[in-house]
C-alpha cells in the first residue's frame, strides 16, 4: 500500500519521519524518496498550491529497512510560487536532496507538444514489468515486486542481447490501491511511479539490460514537471526513451498520458552505468 508510505510523522514543524520501504532489496527505491520528500514539502505549505516541478539528487544509497528523517527548508513563499528544499537523512548522513516548486492554480491557454503514442488498452496487455524482470534474471521473484504498483509492459525488448533497442518503451501503470481524492496525494504517487522503470532503459541502445550480471547501475538525479492534475490510481501510459549515453551515464526521458491522450507530466532521469565487462558499442 502506498498510502502508509506517505503517512509522515511530524517531529517538529519542518521535520518528518518517513516509514521504511516495502522493497525486499537493500537499497530504498528512489520513487519512495521522491514521493515522501514531495509529501513533506507539501506539508509545510498553506492553501492549495500543487507542485509544478521537482529536481532531486540521489547522493547515497538509503537502507530500505530503515526510516528516513526528512528536513524541509522554506526557501520562499511568494504571491504565486512557493519553493522548498528537502533533505532526507539516515544515520546522520544525507541520502537524497530535493528542490520543489509549487504554484497557486491559474487558468491559462493550454497546448500539448507531445502526442500520445498508439498502444493497446491496459486491459489487453497481460505482460507485467515483474514478468520482464523475472525473464531477464531467470529468478522466480525480484525485490521490486512488493511495490504497490501495477505495470503492464506494452513492448518489452524481444531482440537478443547485443542488438540495440532504440524504440520508445511503453507501459501502462497505476498505483494498485484507491487513493484519496486529493491532488497533492496523487502528485506524490505520480512521482513514485515516475521512478519505477525510467532509468532501467539506458543500457538498451547498447544491446544490454539493466538486469545483466556484472552491471552496476544507480539513479543519479531526477527531474519532473507536472502539467495538469491526474489520478495516479487510474491507468496512465508512460512513454520512455533513452536520450543519450556516455561518460558512464545514461539519460532517459518519460511522458505520462491519461487514457484520453492528454499529457500530464514529463520527467528526466540520469543513471550511473558501470560494467565488469564494458559493452563493445
Amino acid at each position: 500500500m502506498l498510502t502508509p508510505l506517505l503517512a509522515l510523522t511530524p517531529e517538529r514543524a519542518d521535520v518528518f519521519i518517513a516509514p521504511p520501504s516495502p522493497d525486499q532489496g537493500e537499497r530504498m527505491f528512489g520513487g519512495q524518496l521522491l514521493a515522501q520528500c514531495l509529501a513533506a514539502a507539501r506539508a509545510t505549505l498553506d492553501g492549495d498550491r500543487p507542485a509544478h516541478s521537482l529536481h532531486g539528487y540521489f547522493l547515497r544509497p538509503a537502507d530500505a529497512a530503515r526510516q528516513l528523517r526528512i528536513r524541509v527548508e522554506r526557501l520562499r513563499d511568494g504571491r504565486t510560487f512557493s519553493h522548498r528544499q528537502v533533505i532526507a537523512e539516515q544515520g546522520g548522513q544525507e541520502r537524497f536532496r530535493l528542490l520543489a516548486s509549487f504554484q497557486a492554480p491559474q487558468k491559462t491557454p493550454e497546448y500539448d507538444g507531445a502526442t500520445m503514442p498508439e498502444a493497446p488498452p491496459p486491459e489487453q496487455v497481460a505482460y507485467t514489468y515483474d514478468d520482464f524482470n523475472r525473464a531477464q534474471t531467470g529468478a522466480a521473484t525480484w525485490h521490486g515486486s512488493a511495490r504497490p504498483v501495477d505495470i503492464r509492459y506494452v513492448n518489452p525488448p524481444r531482440t537478443p542481447r547485443g542488438e540495440a533497442v532504440t524504440e520508445v518503451q511503453l507501459m501502462w501503470m497505476r498505483v494498485r490501491e484507491r487513493l484519496p481524492d486529493d491532488d497533492h496525494v496523487h502528485q506524490a504517487a505520480l512521482a513514485y511511479l515516475s521512478d519505477t522503470t525510467l532509468v532501467d532503459h539506458v543500457p538498451l541502445p547498447l544491446g544490454r539490460r539493466w538486469q545483466d550480471e556484472g552491471f552496476d547501475g544507480a539513479s543519479l538525479d531526477h527531474a519532473m514537471w507536472f502539467h495538469r492534475a491526474a489520478r495516479a490510481d487510474e491507468w496512465l501510459l508512460f512513454a520512455q526513451r533513452v536520450e543519450a549515453t556516455g561518460g558512464g551515464r545514461g539519460l532517459a526521458s518519460g511522458r505520462f498520458f491519461v487514457r484520453g491522450g492528454e499529457l500530464v507530466a514529463t520527467c528526466l532521469q540520469e543513471g550511473l552505468m558501470r560494467w565488469n565487462t564494458p559493452p563493445s558499442t
